[in-house]
């Protein structure tokens, strides 16, 4: 994967695609799991999101530390780069429990759907509030982390 795009360092490119697709994914999870209508009409599109999170987030994590490298070494960029380095564990779950989740509704609304389906719905429903609510909660840390990380010292600098 290329370091710079059109002479811009990639992370900072694709990290605002995966700071907006993860919560979507995590809220998506949350909205198709406590809603069956949208499960039904939006179901595989939440899956589809929560993959391409899951996907990118190594990428981008993999591309912070190819920055990361370029910079000083800095304290509130180690901060940011472990907290990134931990958001694999957030997204891969909320992924995992969207994909069972449209597994379950698929199996729920066959011909002879089995008894087990109902009880798999709630416990899946209760996971994925559960991973919806940490990923979102992680992901923000991260970005945060990440801001004070690039504007640190920002309010000190002379105004032209």
């Amino acid at each position: 994967m290329p370091e710079f795009v059109d002479g811009l360092p990639l992370h900072p490119l694709i990290v605002h695609l995966v700071v907006i697709l993860i919560p979507a994914a995590a809220l998506g999870t949350i909205m198709i799991a406590l809603w069956p209508a949208a499960r039904a009409r939006l179901g595989w599109i939440v899956v589809g999101a929560a993959a391409l999170a899951a996907l990118l987030t190594p990428f981008t994590a993999n591309s912070g530390k190819k920055l990361a490298a370029r910079l000083p070494e800095q304290e509130l960029i180690n901060t940011h780069e472990r907290l990134g380095d931990l958001m694999i564990y957030f997204t891969v779950p909320v992924f995992v429990i969207a994909l069972g989740l449209m597994l379950v509704h698929r199996a729920a609304n066959s011909a002879q759907p089995p008894s087990w389906t109902k009880a798999a719905l709630i416990v899946v429903a209760i996971l994925s509030v559960g991973a919806g609510v940490a990923a979102t909660v992680h992901v923000y840390r991260v970005g945060e982390a990440g801001a004070r990380a690039v504007w640190d010292g920002f309010d000190k600098l002379p105004v032209r």
